[in-house]
């Protein structure tokens, strides 16, 4: 059998033998949003207690993260000037756990900032809706 014969006849049943094709995505529960269902829902107060959650670890890292910092950058220096190697390795530990500890207690910030603003900017936008669609409710009686 020749290389194109053999070519038709596996594209032939490959065809053949599709049991099921999807074209879309199925409806539940693991499609888009639905005709009036939301995707998305998050109550306030889980918002402002993952903040709340945030501030605190913020507040914990900067106080309970840097107490050894003065006491191995010491240590680091008193290793280097008595010629131990390990001193240069401390202080790359030093500086690496300084380095680390300001980007989680900036992200700690950041999440809990975030959380704060989406709850105040959530209320804003909810009051003038509100405001909104009371306004063009006057609008109709007036005309």
């Amino acid at each position: 059998m020749s290389f194109e014969a053999e070519w038709s006849s596996a594209r032939a049943g490959a065809g053949a033998n599709v049991s099921m094709r999807l074209n879309q995505v199925a409806p539940e529960p693991g499609g888009g949003g639905g005709a009036g269902k939301a995707d998305l829902k998050i109550e306030d107060d889980h918002i402002g207690a993952i903040g709340s959650a945030a501030f605190t670890l913020h507040n914990r890292l900067q106080k309970d993260g840097d107490h050894a910092r003065v006491a191995t950058f010491d240590a680091s220096l008193a290793l280097t000037n008595h010629n131990f190697t390990s001193g240069s390795a401390l202080l790359q530990v030093h500086d690496r756990w300084n380095s680390q500890l300001h980007v989680l207690v900036a992200a700690c910030a950041n999440i809990s900032n975030h959380c704060d603003y989406t709850v105040t900017h959530h209320d804003h936008e909810e009051r003038k809706l509100v405001t909104d669609i009371n306004a063009s409710k006057i609008n109709e009686y007036l005309k």
